[in-house]
């Protein structure tokens, strides 16, 4: 009988840093580790999930305001929701994952706006109405 060692990416030894970040109906969890600053999205590459230049700006910010872009890579799973929301998701993931990685980044994610978590939701339609607030149209005769 043979053994075979497996060599998989996830048995490698490196510091892993997870997060949960949410918006609207999405959720997203995040996870970071050291590397050259790629960025997978439900494993495909940001650029090719989120196809709009802002949603692409949006998910670098937290990089970006703490100056760590291009120093870590990104393995992410998102789900619900539409496409901004998850983008908004994936932010509030990765300010959340550069927090728990180094404490001192608190200051500039913070002011950002980064951290605090969207809480706007989808209100819920009321019975007689046609949505959460619209009424059905007025007839006089």
């Amino acid at each position: 009988m043979q053994t075979v060692v497996s060599t998989s990416p996830r048995q490698k030894k490196r510091p892993d840093f997870m997060a949960t970040g949410k918006r609207k109906n999405c959720i997203a969890r995040v996870r970071l580790h050291p590397g050259e600053g790629k960025i997978l999205v439900n494993e495909k590459p940001a650029e090719t999930y989120f196809g709009r230049q802002t949603l692409q700006m949006i998910i670098r910010q937290p990089f970006e305001v703490t100056g760590t872009l291009g120093k870590y890579d990104a393995e992410i799973n998102v789900c619900g929701g539409g496409i901004a929301g998850q983008a908004g998701a994936v932010r509030h993931g990765i300010a959340r994952a550069l927090l728990e990685m180094n404490a001192d980044l608190r200051k500039p994610l913070k002011t950002a706006g980064f951290l605090t978590r969207d809480a706007r939701e989808k209100e819920r339609r009321k019975v007689g109405r046609r949505k959460a607030r619209r009424r059905p149209q007025y007839s006089k005769r």
